[in-house]
This record gives C-alpha cells, structure tokens and sequence, in this order.
C-alpha cells in the first residue's frame, strides 16, 4: 500500500516541488521525500491536491481515461439561469472540443471557508453564486473556461474532492496522510 497524503493547497502555489526562488509551491508545505502530485491545480486556484508515492494510483487519479470524479466548489459572478447549468451538465464545446457533462448544482457558500489571500474582486452590483461542480476529466482551466462559456467568469475555485477523498477538515496550507485504498 502507497503513501497517500491530502494537501489543502492555498491561492498562488504551484503544484510542483521546485521553481523559481521567490515562488512558493509544495516543498514549502510538505517535506516528505518520494511523493509526488497525482495531477495538478493551478496557482489561481484552491484546495486539495491528492500526493502519494504510488505510481499506479497517480496515474489513476491524473489519467482522464479512469474518469475519476473531481468535485469543485466555485464562485462565479453573476446568477446563472437554469438554462446555463443546463449548458454545463450536457458538456460545453471549448475551443479543444466538447467537455463530458458534469454535474453541478447552486449551493450556499461552503461552511468553514477559509478567507482566500489576496481576496477576490468586489463588484458592489454584481451578485456572485457559489456551484458545486462534478467533472471526469481535467483540462487545463478547465473549469474558469466552462463558467466563462456560460457568461459566468469564475472568481475563486476550490478543488473539494478527488474520488473518495475531500479537502473538509484540513486547514489551508496544511496536509494529512491517509491509507492508500487498494484499487
């Protein structure tokens, strides 16, 4: 069984254990030698990064063709209408093709959320909706690139959950380990 360990990866690290100096990224959080990012989250973005020294876990949790299900909590400006979740869960045609549907629905503000450094723009007149969002692939901003499709543009995106895995009960910027399930 592998090494598994859930980081809560705050806004502006990289997802990678070295970079340029003055740029924070993994090793600055976690200093265990041998594991490695099963996928990746963008600087811009929030929220659990799933690590472990299982290769064959990695491949599975990062490979589209497994389908493993990643659940993002989202705040988007503006109030979506039923028909633009609509457009989400039949899947968007992106300039690299069509997205797999997804499930989303409108929820409250997560509960416990942490405040987000820097924090997001402020438009006085422009309400914003939180959206839980279930996808099986995982393009490259792929989902700041499917709200925008619908006239929604993202302001902050967390990752909540990898497969069976959640971000729920670890504090940003900090880890846990788990057992590797065997698979």
């Amino acid at each position: 069984m592998g090494r598994v360990i859930l980081f809560n990866k705050p806004f502006g690290v990289l997802c990678q254990f070295t970079s340029d100096p003055g740029t924070r990224t993994l090793k600055d959080f976690i200093g265990v030698p041998g594991v490695y990012a099963a996928g990746r989250l963008d600087a811009d973005s929030e929220g659990l990064v799933v690590l472990t020294d299982d290769g064959a876990l990695q491949a599975r949790l990062s490979d589209p063709r497994h389908k493993e299900p990643k659940t993002y909590r989202v705040q988007i400006e503006g109030m979506p209408d039923e028909s633009a979740l609509e457009q989400l869960r039949r899947g968007i045609v992106l300039n690299d093709g069509p997205t797999r549907p997804a499930a989303v629905r409108i929820i409250d503000e997560p509960a416990g959320l942490w405040p987000r450094d820097p924090p997001i723009r402020v438009r006085r007149h422009i309400p914003t909706t939180w959206l839980e969002l279930i996808l099986t692939e995982g393009r490259n901003r792929q989902v700041r690139r499917m709200t925008a499709a619908i006239g929604h543009p993202t302001l902050r995106l967390i990752r909540w959950g990898i497969g069976p895995w959640s971000v729920d009960g670890i504090a940003q910027g900090s880890w846990s380990d788990v057992a590797a399930e065997r698979q």
